[in-house]
């Protein structure tokens, strides 16, 4: 048996107009490639208003390299160290704020303490399967009944849900 949890997200940052000063918010995934992955990702970078830094392209060429992936801050550390690139834990979360906030990552929490980036941007939802820490994306569509009354003064940023998952023994 499986556990709907549906968390709504009024604290969402989403870079407005005037913080990309005039230029277009792309998602990473809708970026046109060259063939060159330091080059995609410097393009993207810049398309996004982001200085290309070493650090961001080499974080960025990990991320996106291997198409949609579900990754935590750690998991990136981890291959960012085995492919020698020297960052800091501290630096890759700031990276991935960065890239969230600018819409290249979407970011999303499991039992409030893991928190993972997912490379693909656009309106899904995800199994989490229990033991194994594996999050997959949920084909199609999540049909809600009934959306919850909105306290006053507030807006649904984004709907999340996230259905956990357990291997049957």
């Amino acid at each position: 048996m499986s556990t709907t949890v549906i968390h709504i997200d009024r604290s969402a940052k989403t870079a407005s107009p005037e913080a990309i000063s005039s230029r277009e918010q792309v998602p990473a995934r809708d970026h046109q490639r060259t063939g060159c992955p330091f080059h995609d990702v410097r393009s993207m970078l810049r398309d996004v208003g982001l200085r290309p830094t070493r650090q961001r392209l080499a974080l960025g060429w990990l991320l996106f390299q291997k198409g949609d992936r579900h990754i935590t801050a750690e998991i990136l550390h981890d291959e960012a160290s085995k492919a020698r690139v020297p960052v800091s834990l501290a630096t890759v979360y700031n990276t991935l704020h960065q890239f969230t906030e600018v819409g290249l990552l979407r970011e999303f929490a499991v039992d409030g303490s893991k928190t993972y980036f997912d490379t693909n941007v656009h309106e899904h939802h995800h199994y989490f399967v229990e033991g194994d820490n594996e999050v997959l994306d949920i084909p199609g569509e999540v049909g809600m009944a009934q959306m919850p009354d909105v306290p006053d003064g507030y807006e649904i940023a984004r709907v999340d849900v996230i259905v956990r998952l357990r291997r049957k023994d």
